[in-house]
C-alpha cells in the first residue's frame, strides 16, 4: 500500500501550490488529478493580474508550476479518484482511485469545477459543432466567422478579446444590464470595438449539421430574436466538484461550495479545501494563496 503524509486531490493552481509548500515542509506528499495538471487553468488565453507577469498564459504558467511541484512532491495524472473513506489508523484516509489505492494522514481536496452550461435548447446536441466552453481550444477554428461569447464576467471578456485577435467576427451577449468584469477588461472591449448586447439571454440553438443560428430573448420585454452566427462560445460561471466531499461528509454552503475556515480547515478533521471548490473568490493567486495556507495547516495539524 501507498503511505503518504498528505494527499492532495487536484492539480491546478492550488493543488500545485499546496505539493510546492507540503514537499518544502519535509513531509511525504502526492497530488492526483483525474486529468492533465491544470484544471481550467490550461485554458487562460491570457492573464495580465498574476503578480510577476505583465502577460502569461494560463498553459506556460502551469507548466513552470508543475515542474516545480514535482521537484517537491509526487504528481499522479489522469488518474480519477473514486472513494475516500476514514479509518481510525495512523493513516486516517483510504483513497482509492481508477489506477490504485492510498492510505494519507491528511487530506487536501482541490477538485476545482466544471463550466456552467447555458441549458439552452440545443446546446447539447451542438457541443463541439460550434458549441465551446475554450476559447483557447476551439478560438482558431472560428477565424473570419460570426460568433457569440456569452457570458459577463471576466473570463468571459479575457476570451471575447482573444478570439477577436484570432480575427473572429464575435458579439458578447449578457443578460444583464452591465457586466461584472472588471472595468479594465470592459474598457478593452470598448477599444476593440467588440459589439455587445445587453439584457438577452439565449434560448436556442440552431443548425443542420453544425451551428447556423441563436434565438435571443430580451429580458426586459420578452421579445425573441434570430441571429445568424457560426459558433457559441460559453462562460457563464462554474459548478463546483464536491461528490468526494460529499463521501465525508463534508458541510457545503447553499451554493455548493465547501465551506472553509481561516487556515483552509473542512468541518472534518485532517481534511482542508482550497480553489474553486470553496466559498470565495475565483482567481487564480487566491487559490495558490489557500494552497500554500492548506499545506502549512495540515502540517502543523499532522506535527501536533
Amino acid at each position: 500500500m501507498n503511505e503518504y503524509d498528505i494527499i492532495i486531490i487536484g492539480a491546478g493552481p492550488g493543488g500545485l501550490t499546496a505539493g510546492i509548500y507540503a514537499g518544502r515542509q519535509g513531509t511525504k506528499n502526492l497530488i492526483i488529478d483525474r486529468d492533465l495538471a491544470g484544471g481550467l487553468g490550461r485554458e487562460v488565453p491570457e492573464m495580465e493580474n498574476y503578480p510577476g507577469f505583465d502577460n502569461i498564459s494560463g498553459l506556460e504558467l502551469i507548466e513552470k508550476m508543475k515542474a516545480q511541484a514535482t521537484r517537491n512532491c509526487d504528481l499522479r495524472e489522469m488518474e480519477e479518484v473514486t472513494e475516500i473513506t476514514k479509518t481510525d489508523e495512523e493513516y486516517r484516509f483510504t483513497v482509492k482511485t481508477t489506477k490504485d489505492t492510498y492510505l494519507s494522514k491528511a487530506i487536501i481536496l482541490a477538485t476545482g469545477s466544471s463550466h456552467r452550461q447555458l441549458e439552452a435548447k440545443g446546446e447539447e446536441e451542438f457541443k463541439g459543432k460550434g458549441v465551446s466552453y475554450c476559447a483557447t481550444c476551439d478560438g482558431f477554428f472560428f477565424a473570419g466567422r460570426d460568433i457569440i461569447m456569452v457570458g459577463g464576467g471576466n473570463s468571459a471578456l479575457q476570451e471575447a478579446l482573444y478570439l477577436k485577435n484570432l480575427g473572429a467576427n464575435v458579439t458578447v451577449v449578457h443578460r444583464r444590464d452591465e457586466f461584472r468584469a472588471q472595468k479594465h477588461l470592459q474598457n478593452q472591449i470598448k477599444e476593440a470595438e467588440i459589439p455587445t448586447i445587453l439584457n438577452a439571454t439565449v434560448e436556442e440553438i440552431k443548425g443542420e449539421m453544425l451551428v447556423e443560428s441563436v434565438i435571443l430573448k430580451d429580458t426586459q420585454t420578452g421579445e425573441l430574436k434570430e441571429l445568424p452566427i457560426n459558433g457559441v462560445f460559453v462562460s457563464v460561471g462554474y459548478i463546483p466538484h464536491t461528490e468526494l466531499a460529499k463521501q465525508l461528509d463534508i458541510d457545503l454552503d447553499e451554493s455548493g461550495h465547501i465551506i472553509i475556515d481561516k487556515k483552509q480547515k473542512t468541518n472534518v478533521d485532517y481534511v482542508y479545501a482550497i480553489g474553486d471548490v470553496c466559498v470565495g473568490l475565483k482567481q487564480w493567486v487566491v487559490a495558490c494563496g489557500e494552497g500554500a495556507v492548506a499545506a502549512t495547516s495540515a502540517f502543523e495539524d499532522l506535527k501536533s
